[in-house]
């Protein structure tokens, strides 16, 4: 597909969603269980905030208003001060956030992930680095967010594939990357997803002040996609924006952004953060979510998507309000991963390359033993009725024809407790 455009190689298949590949790889075959207990889908199940309900019937009346573009400022100022609570702006930081000009809205995190990848690719463009005929190129991890590597191909970007394994902590080494100084003269983005999907892994703040560094030097955006960011056992993980408003990161090379220091403008130069309500708040069908950043940025991506963009119902975005103010049903929720997780660790123990992930809720298992994550995905579900993912599904082959994931499989502890427990005894069993 080297000589196709992205859109025709995203049209022909180079990229293709995981779940499909997965029932075409199980067909028809049937659950080695009566009970069969699906663990793929990343869609978190825990109890939702009790308030929803009233709350979108308070709003009910605005479904009949065309809601802003750019959200109210209801919902921006409660993501704001979210943020101020949970990353220290103003404060020590010294940071004050802007919600009018570096807060957008998002229906869900993917969205944005998508959309922003064009503006990204536009100023690359502008900016006169390329050599005729060239490509610009986007990074990210591998495994990856199949948006990133779609979002690449309809900007007729590379797709560039940075091997996120065991030897590097399951996140792109930077050090690689950074020698490589042809690729980041070409890149457009990076998409940096921490805590990792799906291996869990945290960047922390030395090495997001790496990649911000990287961003500046070579003019292109980091995309922090932190949408696991409030799932954890330990200390909360840090974020870019934290990163950010420390100082740390560099300089922003930027001349257009020169002596623009006011209200935290240059702090957050070449980077957008993102995050949403799907896992914080086990609200995947809300779609909601937001990125927050570069202020210049922000405002070319709010001209595009006022054009193509879609506005948030104004009910959403009441209510979104209401649950990024709340984080007593967050702890909740931490809770009951903390306990699956210690289910996980007296089950599994050192087993198939278990580790506690740092941040989360999937694990990733490595299936050496059993033929890799493909095989063992055939085994465990004609053998007990689970139903995993193959790692290889969430990955691409790299320049070697090597997959990063072909020897995982990710499970998902979406579930409740008890049927948690069940999935991992019927695991050990079948692969014991």
């Amino acid at each position: 597909m080297n000589n196709l455009s992205g859109l025709e190689a995203l049209a022909g298949g180079a990229v293709v969603s995981p779940f499909p590949r997965l029932r075409e790889l199980l067909g028809g075959s049937r659950p080695g269980h009566e009970r069969p207990i699906e663990l793929t889908i990343g869609e978190p199940r825990e109890i939702m905030p009790d308030f929803v309900i009233d709350k979108l019937g308070e709003a009910a009346a605005l479904y009949g208003k065309y809601p802003p573009i750019k959200g109210t400022d209801e919902l921006r100022r409660a993501i704001a001060d979210w943020v101020a609570r949970r990353y220290g702006a103003g404060g020590t930081a010294g940071v004050t956030i802007d919600p009018d000009s570096q807060i957008v809205p998002l229906n869900g995190s993917r969205e944005g992930l998508f959309y922003a990848a064009f503006p990204a690719v536009a100023r690359k463009l502008a900016s006169g680095t390329l050599q005729t005929g060239e490509k610009p190129a986007v990074l990210m991890p591998n495994p990856f967010y199949q948006t990133y590597a779609g979002a690449a191909l309809a900007c007729d970007c590379q797709p560039v594939y940075l091997p996120a394994t065991a030897n590097s902590g399951f996140l792109p080494d930077l050090e690689n990357l950074a020698a490589n100084k042809d690729l980041l003269r070409r890149t457009a983005a990076f998409y940096l997803c921490s805590p990792s999907n799906p291996q869990g892994a945290v960047a922390d703040a030395g090495y997001l002040a790496q990649a911000l560094d990287l961003a500046r030097r070579h003019d292109f955006m980091l995309f922090a996609d932190e949408c696991y960011s409030e799932i954890y056992s330990g200390e909360p993980p840090p974020g870019a924006l934290q990163v950010a408003m420390s100082g740390a990161g560099g300089a922003v090379q930027s001349a257009r952004r020169a002596g623009d220091n006011d209200a935290g403008g240059d702090v957050f130069g070449n980077l957008l953060v993102f995050n949403s309500l799907s896992r914080r708040s086990n609200l995947p069908g809300l779609r909601s979510g937001f990125c927050l950043g570069d202020r210049d940025f922000i405002a070319t991506l709010l001209e595009m998507r006022n054009l193509i963009g879609p506005q948030m119902p104004l009910p959403t975005q009441h209510l979104s309000a209401a649950i990024w103010a709340d984080e007593r049903h967050v702890e909740v929720t931490r809770r009951a991963y903390r306990e699956k997780f210690d289910m996980a660790d007296e089950i599994l123990g050192s087993h198939y390359g278990y580790r506690r992930p740092a941040g989360g809720f999937f694990l990733w298992l490595d299936m050496t033993q059993w033929g890799g994550g493909i095989d063992a995905t055939v085994t465990l579900w004609k053998g007990c009725g689970v139903k995993v993912l193959p790692g290889a599904f969430l990955a691409q082959d790299d320049c070697d024809g090597q997959n990063p994931g072909k020897d995982y499989v990710r499970v998902a502890l979406v579930h409740d407790g008890a049927t948690i427990r069940e999935a991992l005894e019927r695991i050990s069993l079948v692969l014991s």
